[in-house]
């Protein structure tokens, strides 16, 4: 019986063997190239399927939303922080990071302190005690859980992967990867 998943079902697809390799191959015009096999669309697969399956449910142990999770945890390793700067270290959107600060500010878990007076004041942002003690509770449990993950991996694919994602991230941010530095 096929899984409920989509991305499962994809991956395990008849004709789609999992050593199938349509990247070896490829070349300039990326001839051949479907839109299954794009790498935005196995990043975003394999992304979120890991959310769904690592981090969702230890956020939701904790009462968190992924979302609220990852502000809580950019801003445990780096507050207080900025607004802006929270925004561009959870790469996600304002929009996003402004959502899960009010609710956390709600419960008590972070404490936003308008900068200045001015209509376009902004906001430092860092964690509430309870914030503190939360993360501090979450974080052992959240390592566990990636670290069984990453070790699904051998040791060779963990260094090959970590470095090929370090290196599309620096191409992505630079345009061509020669003048990335503390990616």
């Amino acid at each position: 019986m096929p899984s409920l998943d989509p991305e499962l079902n994809a991956a395990a697809a008849p004709g789609a063997p999992e050593d199938s390799d349509p990247w070896s191959e490829l070349n300039a015009a990326g001839d051949g190239l479907m839109v299954d096999d794009f790498i935005t669309t196995q990043m975003s697969r394999v992304g979120n399927a890991l959310r769904r399956t690592i981090t969702l449910p230890y956020a939701e142990q904790y009462s968190l939303t992924v979302a609220e999770w990852r502000m809580l945890s950019v801003l445990a390793e780096a507050q207080p922080l900025p607004f802006s700067e929270l925004v561009t270290l959870a790469c996600t959107d304002k929009s996003l990071v402004s959502r899960a600060l009010r609710l956390l500010e709600a419960r008590g878990l972070v404490a936003l302190q308008a900068q200045g007076s001015t209509p376009r004041k902004g906001l430092l942002c860092s964690l509430s005690p309870q914030g503190e003690e939360l993360y501090a509770e979450a974080m052992p449990v959240a390592r566990r859980a990636q670290a069984a993950m990453i070790r699904v991996l051998t040791p060779e694919e963990r260094k090959i992967m970590y470095g090929a994602l370090k290196k599309l991230l620096r191409h992505s941010v630079d345009g061509d990867g020669s003048d990335a530095t503390d990616i």
